[in-house]
């Protein structure tokens, strides 16, 4: 076979060797320096000596064969092992201080955040014996940082010392590493004299790792992780049986072989929004969690469409069943009882037939993890891991437009032949401009207005969240039956049979929401700033409480002044604009189980001050009564947890507003 060897930019001190499976070689003592924007093709292999660098900022190629090789050596020529201290091929961050800021998926925009990258195919595991230094910064996820190890046979042990803290085998003690096991819904621990990447220790590459959060720095300081890079070859999965036979128990009370309960640690914030029962049906279940097994971006753009990827070809990926991935998990917070995950995280959904939702998060970074929802368990489709890499920082271009074309698969279809996807972002900021929340409204011919188990985009928000939309009446306005069960972070509704209506958009702190931006998107794709007026010739509104309605505008930035606003898709007429909805804004006040001390508690709403509280047995028998509660703190509410019985708990604000639920043990 010919070899090629092509690079874009800056080489030096490389030589070309005629080995056996070596085409580009770095002697003893050079550099080679790959400039950001950059990128170095080799048809070969590639081997460093000694010494010999290639400090990477840009992208990276090695295109081999099965004779190839990705080596680094002694000057002796003999591999070196792992826990070897000299850097011979290192992936750099170009701007560490930005690692929280998402690159806005545009082909026209600059991304803000770039590294280098190593892309490395045809070159099977065995000839890949070179070590790589992979730079790493992220956000802090608290208890647990929840991250990708893109390596072939690197010990576990060695994360102390690249990151700075010691890791134990003592689970919950947060100095742990554990991996996560889709199948059985649990969380393994992983010995520290295991190695990851390896068939019968802890699996493949892709696997979604959480390490003890305790004393572990990664946001402050920069990180580098050592170890072989993984091969191509064979990186596909078939997603099929997750969670599949697995009992929960009544609402989540069941517990895993550690003895840990359910509902300490699997959520579900698809299945809820659309229109299911936590803990019954698929709530819980089709849901897997993967990390970035190389070097190089993963695009999630098209994994729900088999699309073309060069002429005659296409990706392989079509997951036929998916609704969602939740991506960036936030901050994680952990109990004795497992973990849980309290931040907002960003969640992309699929069934429009295109992305919506925080398609800005569609590309995940080497080391980043992602979590798939699959709407049921009827097929065995396959993801390609090797099919979906990308330098770039913004997804492809997906069919002959903008998610259209013969490629797409049997999702668009049907959004192809009737309309597109259009989607309102509103986006919470403080005082400053920061972002403290966000919230989407969406709508297409095929959305469904309401509360039903037909809800194809929807994710629920959660109680702490400062902004959001609540479930909407076929009339308009809040559908009080839903009001104190659920609101939601992605909202849809049907564009025909609910124009000119308006969903709640709420905003429960107004000292932290002082402004909003729009950020209106049609197929997945930015429309230009400034623009109202879609492909309909119909545009998204808004209306704040007695207010005027006024048009909304891709990029624009409106003071908020009330904690009520509508939206609309499409101007409301006259008797709609008034808003005569008499619904009271509902409370954000829950009653949820605390692993830590095996209880239910309530959490408040951050307006209130003081409540009362009233536990009724299911005889009608009042157990408990709390009067003028300090509402800052949560209330354990103290039950006999060897008494298995359900309670109604009724909780009344010192305003008069009142949350009833149940508690069902």
């Amino acid at each position: 076979m010919r070899k090629s060897l092509f690079a874009i930019g800056l080489l030096a001190a490389v030589v070309s060797v005629q080995a056996q499976n070596v085409l580009l070689h770095v002697d003893d003592a050079a550099t080679t320096y790959v400039s950001k924007g950059t990128l170095v093709y080799t048809g070969g292999g590639l081997q460093m000596r000694g010494s010999g660098l290639i400090e990477n900022h840009g992208n990276f190629m090695v295109n081999g064969a099965s004779t190839d090789s990705f080596k680094t050596i002694t000057t002796g020529g003999v591999d070196k092992a792992e826990g070897s201290t000299t850097t011979n091929f290192v992936n750099k961050l170009n701007e560490p201080n930005a690692y929280a800021t998402p690159n806005t998926n545009s082909s026209t925009a600059t991304p803000t955040y770039t590294y280098g990258q190593l892309y490395i195919a045809g070159i099977p595991q065995t000839n890949i014996t070179g070590i790589v230094d992979q730079e790493y910064r992220s956000i802090k996820h608290g208890s647990y940082q929840q991250i990708g190890l893109p390596f072939y046979d690197k010990t576990v042990s060695s994360l102390s010392t690249e990151l700075g803290k010691t890791f134990t085998n003592v689970r919950g003690s947060q100095n742990e590493v554990l991996l996560y096991g889709n199948l059985p819904v649990i969380s393994y621990n992983v010995a520290t004299n295991l190695k990851v990447g390896v068939g019968g220790q802890t699996g493949p590459s892709y696997l979604y790792y959480m390490l003890g959060g305790s004393g572990l720095d990664v946001s402050t300081a920069l990180k580098t992780l050592k170890g072989r890079p993984v091969t191509d070859i064979g990186q596909t999965v078939t997603l099929q049986n997750a969670g599949n036979g697995v009992n929960f128990g009544t609402n989540g009370t069941a517990t895993n072989s550690y003895n840990e309960q359910y509902k300490s640690y699997v959520q579900d914030r698809f299945a809820i929004a659309a229109g299911g029962t936590a803990w019954q049906g698929n709530y819980g279940k089709n849901i897997y969690q993967f990390s970035n097994p190389f070097l190089t971006n993963l695009d999630l753009s098209g994994i729900a469409y088999d699309e073309p990827i060069s002429s005659g070809t296409n990706d392989g990926v079509n997951l036929s069943t998916i609704y969602g991935v939740r991506l960036e998990p936030g901050q994680v917070t952990t109990t004795s009882g497992g973990t849980l995950s309290t931040s907002q995280g960003k969640f992309i959904t699929f069934n429009a037939g295109v992305p919506t939702g925080d398609v800005d998060y569609m590309m995940i970074r080497p080391m980043g993890t992602f979590v798939i929802k699959l709407n049921n368990n009827t097929n065995a489709d396959q993801l390609n891991f090797s099919n979906i890499r990308r330098f770039n920082y913004y997804s492809r271009v997906l069919g002959a437009g903008p998610y259209v074309g013969n490629g797409v698969a049997n999702k668009s279809a049907s959004k192809t032949s009737s309309g597109t996807v259009k989607q309102l972002g509103v986006i919470g900021l403080d005082s400053a401009g920061n972002e403290v929340g966000r919230t989407y409204y969406v709508v297409y011919p095929n959305g469904t207005t309401g509360h039903s188990a037909d809800s194809k985009t929807q994710v629920t928000a959660r109680s702490v969240d400062l902004i959001g939309t609540y479930e909407e009446a076929t009339t308009g306005g809040i559908d009080n039956n839903y009001s104190n069960s659920y609101w939601l972070y992605l909202n849809e509704a049907n564009e025909n049979n609910f124009k000119g209506k308006n969903v709640k958009l709420i905003n429960y702190d107004l000292t932290k929401v002082k402004s909003y931006k729009f950020e209106i998107r049609e197929n997945a794709a930015l429309v230009a700033n400034g623009t109202h007026q879609l492909s309909t010739g119909i545009g998204f509104y808004y209306k704040a409480a007695n207010g005027s309605v006024m048009e909304a505008k891709q990029g624009d930035v409106i003071p908020v002044t009330n904690e009520d606003y509508n939206l609309y898709y499409g101007e409301p007429d006259s008797f709609l604009a008034v808003d005569k909805t008499t619904a009271a804004k509902p409370s954000r006040t829950v009653v949820v189980y605390n692993p830590e001390i095996t209880n239910y508690i309530v959490r408040f709403d951050p307006n209130w001050k003081k409540a009362d509280i009233e536990v009724y047995d299911m005889s009608g028998k009042l157990v408990i009564s709390k009067k003028a509660v300090d509402a800052s703190t949560d209330f354990v509410i103290e039950l006999n947890n060897a008494i298995k019985n359900s309670y109604v708990v009724k909780i009344v604000s010192d305003k008069g507003e009142t949350v009833n639920t149940k508690i069902l043990k």
